[in-house]
């Protein structure tokens, strides 16, 4: 007998058996079967195999047995697309059923199969449905349509679902309503320029209407959708805002925070004189009370939308302290959170109750609370002056009960309560100097050191107690390294007799046996400030500090509006704009709030968007200097230092992209030296614009530095209007608007500076950070005579590509700072690309057809240029003009193609390819580059070039 019985068996296995069953004449079997099927389908089985038995179950009159075989279908349309057409004809016949719930059941199922063979089959029966005289339908059809727009964009405009998704808005039922503003909502997310919900009067009033009647969800997206509009006039807001109220007492937190949010915004448009501002205010409070209430999840997100509302308006919530004391039985996030808002809400009508409080979280076990509330009592002193005695004092009771990391926390917040009242409490220096052995972390130590630095003539043996730190002075911290250097030289220049050797011994550590390089640098500037001039070292290492600001954690201005706007969204949980986690810039709008109502601030400030731009477009301030701008901070702002080699300077900016020049160009250079080689500046480009492709790299930017050749715009070459850069609020005074230009091969800033102050203006200088594509300028600010009071002057500041280079978000920004006699302020803008558009872009003709060959098929991006009715010789003209050049135009099937290229400062090559149709106002724009990040912004330019 062989073993051969081993490997054979009578079972025909699962699938075959299910297959059987499917095919079943018994109603309840196929029913058992679809069932089991699913059961496999859900553990992860492949059960692929039977879609042609599972489709022929499609055609049953049992609503279960259906929702069993769509849910089939949905899983498994997308890896059998050809099969899945079989099921489109029970799809369209399912459309039309007597039943409502089939009928949704089935259009529901046609936006959840993503398969492109299907969607064209699918426009009939959405159009039907979309139509149906059931409102259940009609809401599940809204959706839909969204879902198809997803899958294909183009297919949803050119059949007219768009609109009879607006239309859908007037419907009677509510919740069609809300589905329609969700739909439009999410369609118009994936497509920031489009207006799809054109929002007036007469649409808003439908939506509040609705707004009483539909499901929580439904009234989220209504309230999200409203938080969006710009009423006209305050009278608008108000009634806005009263019909909005009642949704505050909602059970959906949800729907509590949407609302909070739509009062928010539109609260900017109310005087604060109205009574029913005040009244507002007052309403408010007990619903986000309320949100405290339920699960500490819940809590935590309540609590940090409730931190930005109270630093936007902290009268809110002034009354409620109460709410936020710590319960003992509160996870530690919900505690650390509620000990922030307990201290913005800090005044001195409450400080007894919150330092009371305080003290005893200051004695929990939890260790991080507690460091956090020490740190709270600090922040209390220096932000109520009045309650800074009783502070320190609770202080130096928590310092006595000699707990290590208590001790620590206490002294570094006594170090800022000594730089914001300073020779008030110094008393309590010989209280924190017996506590300096137990000090192990490298923050304490640094305060402990700072503090006997600062008062070394008040302390008998401060050098003995520097010295001791000293003998570990590798094993320290950075932090801890450079505090102990600049605390030696301040006890030198304080006591230089009996403290030379220390000196002397801190200064050759830092500068011989250190390799960390800010030690280096901190060191060798002590070493020759004190070797060259005691008395102006004494000037600039004793110099009087400033006062340090009450809150130091408070979400800068711009970007708290922003966030505002963002209220019961994931970025009011991160405090973070949309555009830091979301991934690309698809769907991300920056927003802002509308302007406050009767302040001058409207005719000043950037926050006001004409309606017709998108607030994207506004630069932002950066007011804080601790930004993004931290190495603007450490840059001279002295004139312009003469670039480094043009070649040098184009390898950067060739890497920034990653690709730069087409390797196809690169070869055909022929004898010009590679990128990055030939160390010297290029030699100057004549001014008129040379077509050949072999010139050398550098010369498209060579002309810039011919900044004398050539005067007056290239015809045609569109130039934006001058818009606020910098309002005088945010400034000190100083107004600063303007706009970029580019003439005949030179690039300049058109500056307006504005005197708003009271004081005269002088001494300006201006600088650039890094950027993506090297802008600096290229001559110092010139402003001739000192600027008078409410006195403007115009300037034009050339620039040159030849300064640092780093990649930027969004690539075309540029962060700026301006100096004067007064302060330096920072400012952000976006410049628009086309002016690093080179006049030797033009490319030839097999040269062209060769590197769009060669450019790979994923670096190529379509773009729409809708309500443009141009014909394509005006098009043609009108880009040549800022150097975007046509090489071959022909005509298929009545459309022209236009084939053209441009090439930036950095060398990158763009193609592109135009299709206009005569009697279409959208023209459809192919483009290719090596580095595609930059065909978003090449798209923005054309828009702006063809457009005005």
């Amino acid at each position: 007998m062989t073993d051969s019985k081993y490997f054979t068996t009578t079972k025909k296995g699962e699938i075959f058996e299910l297959k059987a069953e499917l095919n079943s004449d018994k109603k309840e079997k196929k029913k058992e079967a679809v069932k089991k099927v699913i059961a496999s389908m859900t553990v992860g089985k492949d059960v692929s195999a039977l879609f042609p038995d599972v489709v022929n179950c499609m055609q049953t009159d049992n609503l279960e047995l259906k929702k069993l075989v769509y849910l089939y279908l949905m899983n498994y349309a997308k890896s059998q697309p050809d099969m899945a057409i079989m099921a489109v004809n029970t799809f369209v016949k399912d459309c039309e059923d007597p039943n409502p719930l089939i009928r949704a059941l089935a259009v529901r199922t046609m936006g959840c199969i993503r398969v492109d063979k299907i969607t064209e089959y699918l426009c009939e029966p959405l159009r039907k449905c979309l139509k149906d005289e059931d409102p259940y339908v009609r809401k599940t059809a809204a959706v839909c349509v969204a879902k198809l727009h997803d899958i294909n964009a183009q297919l949803v405009e050119d059949q007219g679902f768009l609109d009879t998704l607006k239309d859908l808005i007037s419907d009677s039922n509510p919740m069609v309503v809300a589905n329609a503003v969700a739909a439009l909502s999410e369609i118009a997310e994936s497509h920031p320029s489009s207006n799809l919900l054109d929002l007036n009067p007469q649409s808003i009033n439908k939506l509040l209407t609705a707004l009483n009647e539909c499901t929580e969800w439904g009234q989220i997206f209504i309230l999200d959708c409203l938080a969006n509009y710009m009423p006209k006039d305050d009278r608008e807001a108000q009634s806005i805002c009263e019909r909005v109220t009642p949704r505050l007492s909602h059970a959906n937190s949800a729907v509590v925070l949407s609302a909070v949010k739509v009062l928010m915004k539109f609260m900017e448009m109310l005087s604060k004189d109205l009574d029913y501002y005040g009244t507002l205010l007052k309403k408010l409070a007990p619903p986000l009370v309320t949100l405290l209430s339920a699960e500490p999840e819940l809590q935590y997100v309540a609590l940090r939308n409730i931190n930005l509302i109270v630093q936007k308006r902290p009268e809110i919530l002034k009354h409620e302290m109460k709410v936020f004391f710590v319960k003992y039985n509160d996870p530690i996030y919900v505690k650390l959170e509620k000990l922030d808002i307990m201290i913005r809400l800090a005044s001195q009508a409450n400080i007894a109750q919150v330092l009371a409080e305080l003290k005893e979280y200051a004695t929990e076990v939890d260790v991080d609370f507690v460091r956090k509330a020490v740190r709270a009592i600090g922040r209390c002193a220096i932000k109520v002056e009045q309650s800074a005695e009783r502070c320190v004092s609770t202080l130096l009771d928590l310092i006595q009960t000699k707990v290590n990391y208590v001790v620590q926390e206490a002294i570094v917040v006594i170090k800022d309560i000594f730089r914001k009242y300073p020779n008030k409490y110094e008393s309590v220096i010989a209280t924190l100097c017996e506590n300096l052995d137990s000090l192990d972390e490298p923050e304490a130590r640094a305060a402990m050191i700072w503090i006997v630095g600062e008062y070394a003539e008040r302390i008998d043996n401060a050098d003995e107690l520097l010295e001791s730190f000293l003998e570990g002075f590798h094993d320290e911290s950075t932090q801890v390294q450079l505090q102990l250097l600049t605390a030696i030289v301040k006890l030198f220049l304080k006591k230089p007799t009996e403290t030379q050797e220390l000196v002397q011994q801190v200064l050759s550590l830092a500068t011989q046996d250190s390799d960390n390089p800010d030690l280096r640098d901190r060191g060798y500037i002590y070493w020759r400030l004190l070797s060259t001039d005691p008395v102006a070292a004494k000037e600039v290492v004793l110099a009087e500090k400033p006062l340090i600001s009450e809150e130091t954690d408070l979400i800068e201005p711009t970007l708290l509006d922003e966030l505002i706007c963002y209220i019961g969204t994931l970025a009011s949980v991160y405090h973070k704009p949309p555009s830091a986690f979301v991934e690309g810039s698809r769907g991300v709008v920056h927003k802002n709030l509308p302007p406050r109502s009767g302040s001058t601030e409207i005719a000043e400030s950037p926050d006001t968007v004409p309606s017709g731009d998108s607030a994207a477009d506004q630069p932002s301030v950066i007011p804080t200097q601790g930004d993004l701008l931290g190495d603007l901070l450490n840059l001279d702002l002295g004139p312009p230092v003469s670039g480094p080699p043009m070649g040098t300077v184009q390898m950067g900016a060739v890497d920034l992209l990653g690709g730069g020049l087409d390797a196809l160009l690169r070869s055909d250079v022929g004898g010009s030296p590679a990128i990055g080689g030939g160390g010297g500046t290029a030699t100057p480009a004549p001014p008129t614009a040379p077509t050949n492709v072999g010139a050398p790299l550098g010369s498209g930017l060579g002309d810039l530095f011919d900044l004398t050749g050539g005067v007056g715009t290239l015809s045609g070459s569109y130039v934006a209007p001058k818009t606020v850069w910098l309002p005088a609020m945010k400034a000190k005074g100083l107004e600063i608007s303007g706009t970029f230009s580019r003439q005949v091969g030179s690039i300049s800033m058109d500056l307006v500076l504005t005197n708003k102050a009271l004081q005269v203006m002088s001494d300006f200088a201006i600088q650039f950070n890094r950027n993506s594509f090297g802008l600096a300028p290229a001559a110092p600010l010139q402003v001739h005579a000192p600027l008078a009071p409410n006195q403007s002057v115009e300037i034009s500041l050339p620039l040159n590509t030849v300064g640092s280079v780093m990649k930027m978000d969004p690539l075309n920004n540029l962060q700026v700072a301006v100096k004067n006699n007064i302060d330096v302020f920072y400012f952000s803008t976006l410049y628009p690309l086309h002016i690093l558009f080179v006049e030797d872009g033009k490319m030839e003709r097999q040269m062209f057809l060769a590197t769009w060959k060669d450019i790979p098929n994923e670096n190529e991006t379509q773009f729409q240029i809708k309500e443009c009715s141009l014909n394509a010789d005006a098009v043609s003209s009108k880009l040549q003009g800022s150097n975007i050049f046509t090489i071959a135009k022909r005509n298929v099937e009545g459309q022209d193609m236009l084939y053209q290229s441009l090439k930036l400062t950095n060398g990158i090559w763009v193609l592109a390819e135009l299709r206009i149709q005569p009697s279409n106002p959208s023209f459809t724009l192919s483009l290719k580059c090596r580095a595609p990040e930059v065909s978003q912004y090449i798209y923005q330019a054309y828009e702006t070039i063809l457009k005005n």
